[in-house]
């Protein structure tokens, strides 16, 4: 078991106008993330089951065909290899992305 204090860990550039903050054990990889108002993340795919949980502000989140708007407390589940990609609302964003199994691009 490990204690972690998210504000102390480094932030890393994920996409222009999106920082991540990753902390992982042997299953899963938790990402904090900050969104600058109007940031885009790219549709894309990755093997790993993904839960996408927002903390605050908004988030429009598609995943395949569908459109998902999360609001703080709402989450969505992406199943590995899936497509998606989302776009945040006109203010920041706080949200906490879960992978499993760990993404070993992530970890830094």
């Amino acid at each position: 078991m490990t204690f972690h204090q998210p504000e102390n860990r480094e932030k890393k550039l994920l996409v222009p106008g999106i920082h991540i903050r990753t902390f992982w054990g042997e299953n899963l990889l938790i990402s904090v993330v900050d969104f600058e108002a109007h940031a885009d993340v790219p549709c894309h795919s990755h093997s790993q089951e993904q839960i996408i949980y927002l903390l605050e502000g908004n988030l429009e989140v598609h995943i395949g065909e569908r459109i998902y708007t999360l609001r703080p407390g709402e989450f969505v589940i992406v199943p590995g290899e899936m497509e998606h990609s989302a776009k945040v609302g006109d203010q920041p964003a706080k949200g906490l992305d879960i992978f499993s199994p760990v993404r070993e691009d992530l970890k830094y």
